[in-house]
């Protein structure tokens, strides 16, 4: 059987073929967001089997195997990590089309030098194959990254953590740069059952009493500067949608007295609240020269009965279709006004929001620097052939694909990287077809140039690297 995996995957003409080999493939990763362990790359983890590296935190993974039968003690339960390696190797043949498939495939060539199709004929000569080479110091969490040519990475924390991982790496002599991204969701989302647990937690660390509003703000305040301090120049928020209701003040302080109380909140009262902090936050952002992201869209921890037993971020999430246009756009524009609005970077996760993301962006883009407002690559569902494809095209269409700041993995897992070669790949097929077609010229010094700054030298330049 013919390699699926070889040195011309996707690339579908010549065209295509020298931009990827001769201007993308080789160039480093910045992966300006993803939720690796900061724990694992600073004491430079080792693994035991492929199970532990590649299955243990990848609820990509969970869900097809999941939805294809397979009991969750297998998955996330007591079984061994033998038992849950055949498992996937029986699901992987079946995800066909789906961007696992690949994925995985490709996870398989870069870090093990296996070409086969996993399957169950194969699974045990695998999991054999790749116990020493597992084993082995070269296959640790820092040689990892650095197999992978990653210039930099960026992971994400709540505001409460103490980042002490983050300053053994800044200490360290570790060659890839490992920042972190400022993540407040927990004090925004006021309606959370948890909140006044979560707001006890921040008061602890910040070692401020918060019993007000004006003490919340203190709080974060000390946090910011704290992460600032700690090297860290990037936001994000997972949020459904950004909300916008303006209110005064005192009213604000009211409504989180109202909350810290244990009395619940209106509708209304919440998107109030919300809209105060998330202002707040944006223009301490923008004081500190920060990148601000936001995730929106996603309707999280759906399976109430499954989040009980496993907790987020366990596979039980989906795609919302939230309103996310009118107030997305007064947001912005009140930042703007006050010209509070730093660099930001949104991602939609509903198709459907495409085209309004892509002329979004455009609204805010004032010529002060390049690409300023960027709409994010094809995120969590998106992040497949179709979904990058329509986010490519429509970007091109109503924006410039030329200022694109490119992909970014998104992952738990330490070995989703090849998803930067995937996109590159995709990308370099995309400009290579058109340029067969006749509708983009056949220069390749210059189209190349357009495709490594999209793979590579737009994020540089972006967070400065």
């Amino acid at each position: 059987m013919e390699k699926l995996i070889h040195s011309n995957f996707l690339l579908q003409n010549q065209y295509a073929e020298q931009l990827y080999h001769d201007f993308a493939k080789s160039l480093p990763i910045i992966d300006y967001h993803n939720h690796l362990s900061p724990k694992s790359i600073a004491e430079d983890q080792n693994y035991k089997n492929i199970s532990e590296i590649w299955i243990s935190s990848d609820h990509y993974k969970w869900r097809a195997m999941r939805t294809f039968g397979v009991d969750e003690k297998y998955i996330t339960g007591s079984s061994s990590d033998e038992e849950k390696f055949n498992q996937w190797a029986k699901t992987l043949p079946y995800t066909v089309r789906n961007p696992l498939f690949h994925w995985s495939q490709l996870e398989l060539a870069r870090y093990f030098d296996e070409f086969e199709l996993l399957s169950p004929t194969n699974a045990k000569r695998i999991y054999n194959k790749t116990l020493p080479q597992i084993q082995d110091y070269n296959f640790s969490a820092r040689k990892l990254l650095t197999q992978m040519n990653v210039e930099s990475l960026c992971t994400t924390e709540d505001p409460t953590d103490s980042l002490e991982h983050h300053h053994k790496l800044a200490k360290s002599n570790f060659s890839i740069k490992v920042s972190t991204a400022f993540r407040p969701d927990k004090s925004i989302l006021i309606d959370s059952t948890d909140y006044n647990s979560y707001i006890d937690l921040l008061s602890d660390v910040s070692g401020l009493e918060i019993s007000t509003y004006s003490d919340l703000l203190e709080a974060l305040n000390s946090r910011l500067d704290y992460f600032h301090e700690g090297g860290c120049r990037l936001s994000d928020h997972g949020l459904k949608r950004i909300p916008f209701q303006i209110t005064d003040l005192e009213t604000i302080k009211q409504i989180f007295a109202k909350r810290r109380y244990g009395n619940t909140l209106s509708p209304l009262e919440i998107e109030q609240f919300q809209t105060s902090l998330l202002l707040f936050l944006s223009e301490r952002y923008s004081e500190k020269g920060w990148v601000q992201q936001f995730h929106l869209g996603a309707m999280r921890n759906n399976n109430t009965r499954m989040f009980k037993k496993l907790g987020s971020d366990s596979g039980w999430d989906s795609i919302g279709n939230y309103p996310i246009a009118d107030d997305l756009s007064r947001f912005l524009d009140q930042l703007d006004q006050n010209n509070k609005l730093t660099k930001t970077i949104l991602y939609n996760l509903n198709p459907s929001d495409n085209e309004m993301m892509a002329t979004m962006i455009g609204n805010f883009n004032d010529g002060s620097l390049k690409g300023k407002v960027q709409w994010g690559s094809g995120w969590w569902f998106m992040d497949q052939l179709d979904g990058m494809t329509d986010q490519i095209n429509t970007l091109s269409n109503m924006g410039l694909i030329s200022c694109f700041i490119g992909m970014t993995t998104d992952s738990r897992s330490i070995l989703s990287f090849p998803r930067h070669e995937y996109f590159r790949r995709l990308i370099c097929n995309i400009f290579g077809q058109e340029i067969e077609n006749g509708l983009l010229p056949n220069d390749p010094k210059w189209i190349g140039k357009v495709i490594s700054d999209i793979c590579y030298y737009n994020a540089k330049n972006y967070f400065n690297n």
